[in-house]
C-alpha cells in the first residue's frame, strides 16, 4: 500500500533521547534476526578499550517502516542537539557488516548561497550520508555532538574503505 501523493506522511515524535545518545531508527522490518544483531552491537561498550557505555536511543516502531531519508530528517528536525541520525534500512539487514545509513542533520541549502562567495560549496556540496558499522555509531555521534570532527571527515574515511563502510576509528 502506498501513500497518495497529496498526503504527507506524519511520523511519530521521538521522545526520551539524551543528548549523547545516538539515535537509531529501524525503517526495515524484513529480518528480525539481523535487527537483533544490530541492536546487540549498538549496546556494546565502545571506545579504544571499550571504556564508554553505549548510549543509544533505538526506535523500533512499525510506523517508521519504509520511511525515506528525507522523511526521517524532517521528523527529527526539531531536535536542535541532533547532528546525525542512523537508519537500519533494507541494506542494513542484508549487509554482512549490518551497515547503518548515517544521515547528517546539518547541511547547507545551496539554493540560499551567494554563488560569488560559495561557488566551491555549490559545485561540491558536503556529503549528506554514509554507511557505518554499528560499532562506529557511537564514535561518529559523540564526535559530531562535541564538534570534534565534521560529517565530511567521517564520509571521507568511509569512502577509503573497499565497501565504503566506516568502521571504528
Amino acid at each position: 500500500m502506498t501513500m497518495p501523493e497529496s498526503r504527507e506522511r506524519v511520523l511519530p515524535e521521538i521522545v526520551g533521547r539524551e543528548t549523547f545518545d545516538a539515535l537509531v531508527i529501524r525503517t526495515d522490518f524484513s529480518d528480525d534476526e539481523s535487527w537483533k544483531a544490530v541492536v546487540g552491537e549498538l549496546r556494546r561498550p565502545w571506545g579504544p578499550s571499550g571504556e564508554f557505555p553505549a548510549g543509544v536511543r533505538v526506535v523500533d516502531a512499525p510506523a517508521w517502516s519504509g520511511a525515506t531519508a528525507d522523511e526521517v530528517l524532517a521528523a527529527v528536525d526539531e531536535d536542535e542537539y541532533l547532528s546525525v541520525v542512523f537508519l537500519a534500512d533494507l541494506h542494513t539487514m542484508q549487509s554482512p557488516v549490518r551497515a547503518l545509513l548515517a544521515l547528517t542533520t546539518i547541511w547547507e541549502d545551496e539554493s540560499d548561497l551567494d554563488p560569488v562567495y560559495y561557488q566551491e560549496l555549490i559545485e561540491s556540496p558536503e556529503p549528506r550520508e554514509l554507511r557505518a558499522a554499528p560499532a562506529a555509531v557511537h564514535d561518529i555521534h559523540v564526535n559530531l555532538t562535541l564538534g570534534n570532527m565534521g560529517f565530511a571527515e567521517f564520509a571521507a574515511a568511509a569512502s577509503t574503505e573497499p565497501d565504503h563502510v566506516l568502521r571504528p576509528l
